[in-house]
């Protein structure tokens, strides 16, 4: 990507997240990125009361081209082990909101300075089926950062360009069962990982904003 291209695709992104907020009714909410049928089919499956959760999905403002900082979470950990995930987590009664949590998070996991992340806005709350409702804060990173992961919950971070995860040439269809219900979701398989669920589904919320422009 060249430089030009990756200063207009930042103005893009900044364009379409400017002034959105965080929240709103649950019963909006996506699941990983599926039809608003399929997850009015997956809510009657899902706990009535929700846990509320930010991750920050850090967009990194490389010379080259903006690329996507990711985790994998430690294999092991009882649940999600060694998946590919955002850092985040809970909400906290002391966050002044998501993206206070997501800041806050995204240190103690990986140890990224909140100083290098400059807030783009929010994209869509996600649902995920352990009973979480998260909100996915997105910021942009400025390179030259030294990680520092809890390997307590995270294994290794990795970086993958945007635009390998904005073409639909990489969105591959993969259904899976829950509850009975077969759902198709898309993932993103890039090298030897495989990026599914909720990171995924957020990505294409990510790829959907865009489309819209």
């Amino acid at each position: 990507m060249t430089a030009s291209a990756s200063r207009e695709l930042r103005g893009r992104i900044e364009r379409c997240l400017r002034g959105t907020k965080p929240g709103g009714d649950p019963l909006r909410a996506w699941v990983s990125g599926l039809s608003a049928g399929q997850t009015d089919a997956l809510r009657q499956h899902l706990p009535t009361t929700l846990a509320r959760a930010a991750v920050m999905v850090p967009i990194v403002d490389r010379p080259d081209g903006l690329t996507v900082l990711l985790t994998q979470r430690a294999s092991h950990l009882k649940k999600h082990a060694g998946q590919i995930s955002f850092p985040g987590g809970r909400i906290e009664p002391g966050d002044a909101g998501p993206w206070e949590a997501a800041l806050r998070e995204t240190r103690e996991e990986i140890g990224l300075d909140p100083a290098l992340a400059s807030f783009a806005g929010y994209l869509h709350d996600h649902l995920v089926i352990t009973g979480y409702l998260i909100t996915p804060a997105v910021a942009f990173v400025q390179p030259g950062f030294d990680l520092r992961l809890d390997l307590t919950e995270v294994e290794d971070a990795f970086e993958v360009p945007l635009e390998f995860i904005l073409d639909p040439c990489n969105h591959v269809a993969s259904t899976r069962v829950f509850a009975g219900h077969s759902f198709t979701t898309h993932d993103i398989p890039y090298g030897h990982r495989n990026i599914w669920g909720a990171t995924a589904g957020m990505l294409l919320s990510l790829c959907h904003v865009l489309r819209e422009t």
